[in-house]
C-alpha cells in the first residue's frame, strides 16, 4: 500500500514506508516535556505510531498548582504514517532536529495548547536499547534526546499559561524500534521470570549546557545499557562521559525518590558532580505508561478521546500506575574544577521488582 510517505526518500528496505519489518510491536514515538522556573507548570505529551497495530495515538497532561489535566485520544491510522493528528492533538515538525511544534485543541474539556520547542543544542544518540529475556527480545529500539525552549500559550479550563523562551526549558525525545505495546502477549515465556526494570533518566538544563544521564539495570543492579552526555549550548558535538554512575534516596514506603547524585567522568579522569533535590511528581500515567486503559498502543476504535484528573496530595504513590513518574527537580552541577551551576531538570524512575542496591526484594515493595 502507498501512502504520502513514499514520496519522501526515506525508504531503507524494498517495501513501502506503511509496512516496518516484520515485528507487531515495532513503534515510533514522539515525548516532549516543559516547565516554567518555579516549577509550577509541567506539561508533557506522547504521541505514538504503531504501524503493525495500525493505531496512532497521543497525550497531553498537564500539571497546574495541586493537579494533573490528562487528555488522552487513540484513532485508526489507515496506514498513514504522515498525518500527525489525533483527535485534538498534532505535532507539526517545523525544522527538523531544531523545532516543533505541538497544538491541542479540545472545546469539551477546555484544553487548549499552542507551543513551540526550538533546541539549545543539536540532539543525542543515545546507545542503542536491546534487551533479551531468555530467547525473546523485549526491548530494540533507539533514541535521540534534546533540550530546548518553549514559546506559546496553554490554557486548562480558566487557568492560561504565557509560555516565553525566557523561562520555559525541557526535553524532547525520538524513539523508535520495538517494545511491549498494545495488547499483552498470550503466550508468557517459559519457564516464566517475574518482572524486573529499572530504569532511571535524567535530561538537565543548566545556564550553559545541558547534561544527560540514563541507566537500565537489573536486579543485581548491574546495568545493561547506561550513558551520561554533556552538551555546550549551541553545540554539535557531545561529550560523552567516559564513565557513569547514580545513586537514589527513597522516600519510605515508596519507590520514588526524593534526592538523587549523578557523577559523569570524563575522558581525562574529571568527576562531575549533580546533586538533585526533587519537588514534586508528574505521573506518567498522564500521557499513557502503565495507564490501565489507555496504553499505549491500546486499541480505542476508529477514534477516541478521554479526559481525567486527579489531585498530586491524594495519589497512592505504591500503586502500580504510580510507579512511573518523571521528578521535578533542582540541580546542582560541580564541574571538575569546582565551579558550581545551578539548573533544573527532571528524574523520571519506573523501578519494578528486585533491586539490589535501593534494597528492593519483592515486585513492589518500598523503601524502607
Amino acid at each position: 500500500m502507498l501512502t504520502k510517505a513514499d514520496d519522501y526518500p526515506i525508504h531503507q528496505t524494498p517495501e513501502p514506508i506503511a509496512y516496518a519489518g516484520t515485528d507487531r510491536n515495532f513503534y515510533d514515538r514522539y515525548f516532549f516535556n516543559g516547565y516554567n522556573p518555579d516549577g509550577s507548570v509541567y506539561f508533557a505529551m506522547a504521541f505514538g505510531v504503531y504501524p503493525h497495530l495500525n493505531i496512532m495515538d497521543a497525550a497531553f497532561s498537564v500539571i497546574l498548582g495541586d493537579t494533573q489535566h490528562s487528555l488522552h485520544a487513540s484513532r485508526i491510522m489507515f496506514m498513514e504514517r504522515m498525518d500527525l493528528t489525533v483527535g485534538p492533538i498534532s505535532i507539526e515538525v517545523i525544522e527538523p532536529l531544531a523545532k516543533l511544534r505541538i497544538r491541542v485543541e479540545d472545546k469539551e474539556n477546555d484544553i487548549h495548547a499552542d507551543l513551540v520547542f526550538s533546541c539549545r543544542s543539536a540532539p543525542i544518540e543515545e546507545p542503542r536499547f536491546h534487551f533479551r529475556r531468555g530467547p525473546r527480545t523485549l526491548f530494540d529500539y533507539t533514541r535521540l534526546t534534546q533540550n530546548g525552549t518553549w514559546e506559546g500559550s496553554l490554557a486548562v479550563k480558566d487557568e492560561k499559561v504565557e509560555v516565553r523562551p525566557d523561562s520555559f526549558l525541557g526535553t524532547r525525545d525520538r524513539s523508535w524500534g520495538v517494545r511491549p505495546i498494545g495488547a499483552g502477549d498470550g503466550q508468557p515465556l517459559a519457564p516464566s521470570e517475574p518482572p524486573q526494570f529499572y530504569w532511571i533518566w535524567v535530561p538537565l538544563n543548566f545556564e550553559d549546557r545541558s547534561t544527560f544521564y540514563h541507566i537500565n539495570a537489573d536486579a543485581s543492579g548491574a546495568p545493561w545499557n547506561e550513558s551520561g552526555t554533556v552538551m555546550m549550548n549551541g553545540g554539535e558535538a557531545e561529550a560523552r562521559a567516559a564513565a557513569s554512575a547514580s545513586r537514589l534516596t527513597f522516600k519510605p514506603g515508596t519507590r520514588h525518590a526524593t534526592h538523587a547524585e549523578v557523577c559523569l567522568t570524563d575522558s581525562d579522569g574529571g568527576v562531575s558532580t549533580i546533586s538533585l533535590e526533587i519537588e514534586k511528581n508528574f505521573y506518567m500515567r498522564g500521557i499513557g505508561y502503565t495507564h490501565p486503559e489507555w496504553g499505549h498502543g491500546a486499541f480505542k476504535g476508529e477514534l477516541a478521546t478521554a479526559y481525567e484528573c486527579w489531585n498530586l496530595n491524594e495519589v497512592d504513590e505504591a500503586a502500580f500506575d504510580s510507579l512511573h513518574v518523571q521528578a521535578l527537580a533542582q540541580a546542582v552541577l560541580t564541574l571538575p574544577d569546582g565551579k558550581v551551576l545551578k539548573g533544573r531538570g527532571i528524574v523520571e524512575q519506573l523501578i519494578i521488582g528486585p533491586h539490589a542496591p535501593s534494597g528492593f526484594v519483592d515486585l513492589l515493595d518500598g523503601a524502607k
